[in-house]
């Protein structure tokens, strides 16, 4: 074979690979509806968000959502359990369609997906105390010991902003094992986290009375170059925060204490075409 007949070859391949990359990501939506399943990511160890069932289902809120959207598609949802270290990579990789799975938005994470909008949570960091102690706000814990986890960045906040003493431990079994050995009267951690932990037994005689602080939003994320698929999602989040969705599976799923951003985010979309 020619020289400059491999390179002519060699050149046909590589637009016909582009050309097939760019109708992959064009029609993302007709793929999924093609295969008959919508492939999502989601927690299965972050009660209420997304765990596993006694019957080893994958439940929660997110699974939830994904399957309202595998619906509203006409196809079947496929759960795969995501950590906050691969799922990314996931979704980055094709191993998913959609990312549901307790992600805080930031700038440099949309520089990799496209994140959906409007976000659809969000979290900040509170405190879990024992149903002994009286307090309605965060300066009423001023002087007080409570547990918290080395390195994050609320223990400097509470200690400056309210009197707070942070109790540091490395991680957070051990933080729970000294506030019930009474070593501290609380633990400070993100909100959500504390949600999960109020939803067992175990914790009955504990509460999260004060307000969350430092929100930050959660954003389920599509592909870079997903358009058709992106939309669609947008306008789902659009649908759920006009209908209160997201809030009435909190109701749901155990939370009391509705999130301030998901009743803001419903407040500002109810009224909304």
């Amino acid at each position: 074979m020619k020289l400059s007949s491999l390179i002519q070859g060699l050149a046909l391949g590589l637009v016909l690979t582009a050309g097939v990359t760019l109708a992959a990501q064009a029609g993302e939506l007709d793929a999924i509806k093609h295969r008959g399943t919508l492939i999502v990511g989601v927690k299965a160890d972050y009660p209420p968000f997304g765990f596993r069932a006694p019957d080893g289902s994958i439940q929660g809120i997110e699974p939830t959502l994904a399957a309202q959207a595998a619906k509203k598609l006409g196809v079947k949802v496929e759960y795969v359990p995501v950590t906050a270290s691969n799922r990314m990579q996931f979704l980055e990789q094709g191993k998913i369609d959609l990312l549901i799975a307790t992600m805080n938005v930031t700038p440099e994470r949309a520089k990799d997906v496209w994140f959906v909008e409007p976000y659809y949570y969000a979290s900040g960091y509170n405190v879990m105390l024992s149903d002994k102690v009286k307090a309605h706000q965060w300066s009423d814990l001023k002087g007080q010991s409570v547990c918290g986890i080395q390195g994050t960045y609320y223990n400097k906040d509470s200690e400056q902003k309210y009197g707070v003493h942070i109790v540091a431990f490395t991680g957070t079994a051990e933080a729970l094992t000294a506030l019930k050995q009474g070593r501290c009267i609380g633990f400070i951690f993100d909100n959500t986290f504390i949600q999960g932990k109020l939803l067992d037994k175990e914790w009955s005689g504990y509460d999260m009375p004060l307000e969350t602080l430092d929100a930050k939003p959660w954003g389920m994320a599509t592909r870079l170059g997903d358009k058709d698929f992106h939309a669609f999602m947008n306008q789902m989040s659009r649908d759920w925060a006009r209908s209160g969705e997201v809030l009435k599976l909190e109701t749901q799923f155990g939370i009391t204490q509705h999130s301030a951003y998901v009743e803001k985010l419903h407040e500002q979309y109810k009224s909304a075409k």
